[in-house]
């Protein structure tokens, strides 16, 4: 027997008859009501704008210098360990990813 892919597929539901005009919109309108309310001034207040003034926030990372095993790649400027390094021309150092 061949199979028309190209016909539209029903299942269960639409051989048990369709929905009414009615019902179909009392479940929109049920959907739709459902929607919960924002309030706009919680949303402004956790909203950070770009070059906003960050002069009194204060550094909460602890920063390391360089260690033994570490390096600063000539090209992309990271600090890298050195299992990460793949080339060296002259006093640069080139890590795995800038290498290739």
């Amino acid at each position: 027997m061949a199979t028309d892919y190209d016909a539209p597929r029903r299942n269960e539901a639409d051989e048990l008859g369709e929905d009414s005009l009615e019902e179909l919109k009392a479940r929109r309108a049920e959907a739709q009501s459902s929607s919960v309310d924002v309030d706009e001034t919680d949303f402004n207040e956790n909203l950070e704008l770009p070059g906003a003034d960050l002069s009194n926030e204060e550094l909460t990372v602890r920063v390391l210098p360089k260690q033994e095993d570490e390096f600063t790649c000539s090209r992309c400027f990271l600090v890298q360990h050195r299992s990460r390094l793949a080339a060296t021309k002259g006093d640069q150092l080139y890590c795995r990813d800038c290498a290739a």
